[in-house]
């Protein structure tokens, strides 16, 4: 009897382990939310902060964060075998935190600078080791499920993204911030971060959650999903860099690159009912799904758009339109599809009430965002609250964010 009760106690212990992983995660989200009501205020109260140090912490804590802490938190509680791996996962997590804490306490203060380089490096190196860490310690029992594959594959790709990063040191060093390869491995970084890393582990957890419910698929179909969506992933890279004029071919290939991104989730979609596996969902969850699916195929048709030279040509031309796809992706498809995981899985409650406040947010933040867009392009004139909506409409999801916190806390 001694040795059971010993085995639950333990058992709750490294459950409870992650939901304070989730929350901590959330609160980051928390903070990203707030420093980006800051950014909107910046002209309507004059503040005296630099806005894009603002900016640096802002988009840090956001990916890194909320996004990063959630997506390998998820991944260690579905696929690492926790018996042999729960010591190391700790010590990873904690050098997580303090890169995460430096950051936030230097990129508002100095911008890309020396405290906030080191901090960005350790960090890099960090979730290194969580990569060979997630290799090494995966759950025996799940190695031959095809969920796994995704999830290392996202994995590959978050360290291909890091190549950005660490040729930005090089780029400024010799051809300095003005060049096009400048910004090239800020868009290298950005794309493989939320193409690759980020939704292509959110499909990993999605399959795990399918195939714990008996869902089998024979491995040749599996193979040809799984390299049409690399293929996508790959390609749609190219989308980022039509603003650089290129040939021909480049258009053509970030275009195919999107169509076969479509194909490939078309292809899940239809594997998926014809099995006719369905998760046990609550009204949130179904809400949540829902969601990411309309918003998924929203950034994919856009990224259709963008491989056409004159669309192409908008999206460098207006800012706006560019912010508000990369919030679509990351506000939207990426943040609500980690609400849906973290809630299937347990780990961290998404009430109805406070979810509402944060789609509420986000939808009319949107809007404004493409409406800023498209009044620019059409040379239209801004009603004069413009930013005082903006603002106060990204207090809601602030607040939304404030509420699942609280509700979570208080279980």
């Amino acid at each position: 009897m001694g040795t059971w009760d010993n085995s639950c106690k333990q058992y709750r212990m490294k459950e409870n382990l992650y939901h304070k992983h989730i929350r901590i995660a959330v609160i980051y989200f928390g903070i990203a939310a707030a420093l980006g009501i800051l950014l909107r205020s910046y002209s309507i109260f004059s503040f005296e902060f630099n806005y894009r140090y603002m900016v640096h912490a802002h988009s840090h804590i956001a990916l890194l964060g909320w996004v990063y802490v959630a997506l390998t938190t998820l991944l260690h509680l579905c696929f690492v075998d926790k018996d042999t791996a729960s010591r190391n996962y700790k010590r990873i997590f904690l050098g997580t935190q303090i890169t995460l804490i430096g950051m936030l306490l230097t990129f508002p203060f100095q911008g890309y600078a020396l405290f906030s380089i080191i901090f960005s490096t350790l960090f890099l190196i960090v979730s290194y080791t969580y990569t060979y860490h997630f290799w090494k310690n995966i759950d025996p029992k799940h190695k031959h499920l095809k969920s796994v594959q995704c999830a290392k594959a996202a994995l590959i790709y978050m360290v291909i993204s890091s190549i950005g990063p660490w040729a930005l040191g090089a780029i400024m060093s010799t051809l300095g911030a003005q060049s096009i390869w400048y910004r090239l491995s800020i868009y290298f970084y950005l794309h493989f971060q939320y193409n690759g890393w980020m939704i292509l582990a959110l499909v990993g957890l999605f399959m795990y959650a399918l195939e714990q419910h008996g869902w089998k698929v024979p491995q040749k179909i599996f193979t040809h999903f799984f390299w049409t969506l690399n293929t996508g992933v790959v390609l749609t890279f190219f989308l980022s860099t039509l603003w650089t004029k290129p040939g021909l071919w480049l258009y053509i290939l970030g275009g195919f690159g999107a169509i076969s991104q479509l194909y490939a989730f078309v292809f899940l979609w239809t594997m998926i009912k014809k099995k006719g596996i369905k998760l046990s969902l609550s009204k949130v969850q179904h809400l949540l799904f829902r969601s990411v699916i309309i918003l998924g195929t929203i950034k994919i048709m856009l990224q259709l758009l963008t491989a056409l030279p004159y669309f192409a040509s908008m999206a460098n031309t207006y800012l706006d339109l560019t912010i508000g796809y990369l919030h679509l992706t990351f506000l939207g498809v990426i943040s609500l599809g980690l609400f849906l995981s973290v809630d299937y899985f347990r780990l961290f409650s998404i009430s109805k009430n406070a979810l509402l406040w944060y789609l509420s947010g986000f939808v009319l933040t949107e809007t404004l965002i493409f409406y800023k867009g498209c009044a620019t392009w059409q040379q239209w004139t801004l009603f004069n609250e413009y930013l005082s909506v903006l603002a106060i409409c990204s207090l809601m999801i602030l607040l939304g964010l404030m509420g699942m916190t609280i509700q979570n806390y208080r279980k």
